[in-house]
């Protein structure tokens, strides 16, 4: 198997465990809470983030359908930083993935309660208690390294500096560091979450740390060279 078909297979099984999760919420929370968090979980993607958990899960010796409610959790994440980086505040876009982006299509308010549901639920869907063999202090500590990095340490910090930048003459190590906080981080995070729930040895850790953290960098570079000759084009 090839790596575009191991993404393909990661989406399929990622895709329908998101709409399964998501079903349990319908009668339980605001029905437009739930439009707008289904609307932008579902809008397209191609489940990097979590394939990199399950990824890491697997090489720690996890049987990695185990891990799939975990690589959902990411994903949740991952949504809701592309939710609140739409609005107007920050990048004001108003498509994504050819779809008009959360705001535009439920208002500012929704939008921002919808990340804010997505970020939150994420660490329940980690933290819950489930018959998958995985003890809780892995758990614990695997929420933890997501939580670092996609907060003040990480991708938030990340977008605050890409927003203190714009329109100011920038080094190349200033786009580094926005680039490691902005995108690097939760990859980072996310195959090092894996290999924690895995069971992986400290080494192994450490390793998905850089390893992480170096593809982050590189998958943040070829998007913005993709962008340029598009623009360009």
């Amino acid at each position: 198997m090839n790596v575009g078909e191991y993404l393909s297979e990661v989406r399929e099984k990622v895709d329908g465990a998101i709409v399964e999760t998501l079903s349990r919420y319908r009668g339980e929370i605001p029905e437009i809470l739930l439009e707008a968090m289904e609307y932008s979980l579902t809008a397209g993607g191609k489940r990097f983030r979590p394939a990199l958990l399950m990824t890491g899960f697997s090489l720690a010796g996890g049987e990695a359908e185990k891990a799939i409610p975990y690589a959902v959790a990411v994903e949740f994440i991952h949504t809701y930083s592309l939710i609140h980086d739409d609005l107007p505040a920050m990048d004001d876009d108003d498509f994504r993935r050819g779809l008009p982006t959360c705001h535009v299509r439920f208002g500012e308010a929704i939008a921002i309660l919808a990340g804010d549901a997505l970020l939150t639920e994420a660490f329940a869907l980690f933290l819950e208690e489930r018959d998958d063999g995985i003890p809780p202090e892995r758990k614990v500590r695997a929420a933890r390294e997501v939580a670092v990095s996609a907060g003040a340490k990480g991708m938030v910090g990340g977008q605050v500096l890409d927003m203190q930048f714009m329109g100011r003459e920038v080094t190349v190590d200033d786009v580094e560091k926005i680039h490691l906080g902005k995108t690097a981080s939760l990859i980072r995070g996310a195959i090092t979450a894996g290999v924690i729930l895995g069971g992986g040895s400290e080494d192994l850790v450490e390793k998905a740390r850089s390893y992480g953290t170096k593809l982050g960098l590189s998958f943040q570079i070829v998007d913005d060279i993709r962008d340029r000759r598009s623009s360009l084009e």
